[in-house]
């Protein structure tokens, strides 16, 4: 047995198997995969860590970060409320629509503009012309105040008086306003 590992050791050298290395010419040795898939984790990782890893904020950029975040929770929850004040006080929903009604078409525009920018997302302004000018808003304010003071209007409760009371015995009229010659009869009848 020792001749013939002292012949291959002659032949291939020492430290060297004929096997494994004819083998691994034609199939990937799985042990030395793993020791590289495992370092080549480590070092993304590290390199994660190195990009992520910046002192604490102070309390200014904390702030700035936290008013950051809130645009989209208020709008998202300011529609919700203006839904809902919609199905519940319809006249005070409406009153603040009239108001809206008055803002220039250039400022829906800027508004636009501002919360598309702020969301990401392009604004194809190219070409837009501002139809609407101040003069032409200003000229709807008539019209505007007469829609809320009907609004006021409705919030007003309306004093119903009751119907005089009909005498027992004044004749019944049909709808269209001749007696009912049927309920006399029954009347009649009746003790």
């Amino acid at each position: 047995m020792g001749m013939i590992s002292g012949i291959f050791t002659t032949l291939f050298g020492s430290g060297r198997n004929l096997v494994v290395e004819t083998t691994e010419a034609f199939r990937q040795n799985a042990e030395a995969r793993g020791v590289r898939d495992a370092a080549h984790r480590a070092s993304v990782v590290q390199q994660y860590a190195a990009e992520v890893a910046t002192a604490r904020p102070g309390l200014f950029d904390r702030a700035i970060d936290g008013l950051n975040r809130l645009p989209r929770p208020l709008m998202a929850f300011g529609t919700l409320f203006l839904i809902g004040t919609a199905m519940i006080d319809p006249v005070w929903f409406a009153s603040r629509m009239q108001g809206l009604a008055l803002v220039p078409e250039p400022l829906w525009w800027l508004m636009g503009a501002i919360v598309s920018f702020y969301f990401g997302a392009r604004m194809q302004s190219h070409g837009q012309a501002f139809r609407r000018s101040i003069a032409e808003t200003m000229a709807q304010v008539p019209q505007v105040s007469d829609n809320l003071r009907r609004l006021e209007a409705l919030r007003q409760p309306e004093i119903r008086r009751p119907a005089p009371a009909r005498p027992l015995d004044a004749p019944i009229e049909s709808a269209n306003g001749e007696p009912n010659a049927a309920l006399e009869d029954w009347r009649r009848t009746q003790p």
